[in-house]
């Protein structure tokens, strides 16, 4: 199948209709150029013939005066014989006279005559058998003398159709001027739609290829521009985007790499060694309960999103004590905390009103938010949650003094697969996907930094049951 083109098609519809339209203008012009050259001329005829018809008409009134005599005398006597032939027909139809003094052919056509002859007047514009155009106009007089019927007036349009052949060069080439005009404005307008088509087409197939370093050349600044300024831009995010998942299978396929290991290092040592002491067998039971219950958390975030994904999402709506889930989630990380010597604060407030959501899912935000303030603290640090109401608003805070987030990071941090920190474990969906829940709850997740090595404080916003 032909390839279509948008030049093309521009060619045929647009370039067609205005062609057409020029032809059509130019044919009236034309025309009406044509139209005004033989009116005039049969204007002047017309004028030159009434003046003769006068003078024969005093002739008429004269008893004395010879009508034959006059009217052969008037005809010797014409004074623009060179241009135009003065004829006078008799009764019989037949020229009898003429200023040139050679006579017609008898088998001459004369439709002037003829219609002058009905109607008082008649013109005729034809060719003579030597083809030579002319226009002829004849006036009766037959009411002068019953020997002559009418007088006639012939001149040559050859003149007059050079004229109008140079006026109709002229015009053409006016109109071809203007279609040339057209077309080249067209095709360097058509042209500069699409070159940067095709150039997009080209890089977008790169793009579906997985190559994501090449970029849209922008020259201008119109809608072209910014659909070229749009691309660069999905690119650049589509790159980072590739970037954040490759480094995301990276970071998951560590982090599964990790716990297994230990699981397997241990499960084989108390294989090998049956006989190990109660001691080595409490140890190693304990740190595969705890690899195997951190696997499990990273298989749910990793299901989690999945089915934020999918739309398969939901929530088990119902009443709930916030600040039974946010106690549960401090209880979870003390000890925990206490092992890395990191002090975790807890400002418990005596009472907050419920919340309607789903309680389990909270306490997941919750147990993420702190999990990651004990992840990214060091020995030394301090972790302080805060639980308030504020205009009808529960609002819990965790603020940490550990090794924050540049202030380039802080708008990506929620986005799935990013990892601001590379040194600590994470799959870098964690946040993406508390931010998920709270969203989902009508309430809002932000976080804050002043920098790196100056702390990081989360703060969610969930709105209370009204009672």
């Amino acid at each position: 199948m032909a390839k279509k083109s948008i030049t093309k098609r521009w060619i045929f519809n647009n370039v067609g209709v205005i062609i057409l339209a020029l032809l059509v203008i130019e044919m009236a012009i034309i025309y009406a150029i044509q139209n005004y050259f033989y009116s005039s001329a049969k204007q002047y005829l017309v004028s030159k013939i009434n003046a003769v018809t006068s003078v024969l008409s005093i002739h008429s009134q004269d008893s004395a005066a010879n009508f034959s005599a006059e009217i052969r005398n008037t005809l010797e006597t014409f004074n623009e014989k060179d241009k135009i032939e003065l004829m006078a027909i008799n009764s019989k139809g037949r020229v009898v006279l003429t200023s040139s003094g050679f006579s017609p052919d008898a088998d001459t056509l004369m439709p002037d005559y003829e219609e002058a002859m009905i109607s008082g007047e008649g013109s005729y514009i034809g060719k003579l058998a030597s083809g030579e155009k002319i226009l002829a106009v004849s006036v009766p007089i037959s009411s002068m003398n019953s020997e002559y019927s009418s007088v006639r007036v012939v001149t040559s349009l050859a003149e007059i159709d050079n004229t109008i052949k140079t006026y109709t060069v002229v015009v053409s080439i006016v109109g071809l001027i203007i279609i040339i005009i057209i077309i080249s404005t067209g095709l360097y307008f058509a042209g500069s739609i699409v070159k940067p088509i095709r150039q997009i087409s080209s890089i977008a197939r790169k793009f579906a290829m997985g190559d994501f370093s090449v970029r849209i050349r922008n020259n201008s600044d119109d809608e072209i521009g910014e659909l070229c300024t749009a691309i660069n831009h999905m690119a650049d995010e589509l790159s980072n985007a590739e970037a954040m998942k490759n480094e995301f299978i990276s970071s998951v396929s560590h982090e599964l790499r990790t716990p297994l290991t230990a699981i397997k290092g241990w499960a084989e040592t108390l294989m090998l060694d049956s006989d190990s002491n109660p001691d080595t067998m409490k140890k190693g039971v304990g740190v595969i309960v705890n690899e195997t219950e951190r696997l499990s958390q990273m298989v749910e975030e990793l299901l989690d999103f999945s089915r934020m994904q999918n739309g398969h999402f939901t929530l088990q709506n119902a009443n709930m004590d916030i600040l039974a889930e946010l106690g549960d989630a401090v209880l979870i990380y003390s000890d925990k905390a206490k092992r890395e010597n990191i002090q975790i604060i807890y400002h418990e407030p005596e009472m907050l009103p419920f919340v309607f959501g789903d309680k389990n899912r909270i306490r997941q935000v919750f147990i993420n938010i702190i999990d990651n303030a004990v992840k990214y603290s060091s020995a030394g640090d301090t972790v302080v949650i805060d639980a308030s109401e504020s205009d009808g608003n529960i609002i819990v805070s965790v603020a940490d003094t550990g090794c924050g987030i540049k202030e380039s990071d802080l708008a990506k941090v929620k986005t799935k697969f990013y990892k601001a920190n590379h040194t600590r474990r994470g799959s870098g969906i964690g946040l993406a996907v508390a931010d998920e829940i709270i969203g989902m709850h009508g309430g809002t997740m932000d976080i804050t930094s002043a920098g790196e090595g100056k702390g990081t404080t989360v703060t969610i916003t969930l709105p209370a049951k009204i009672q």
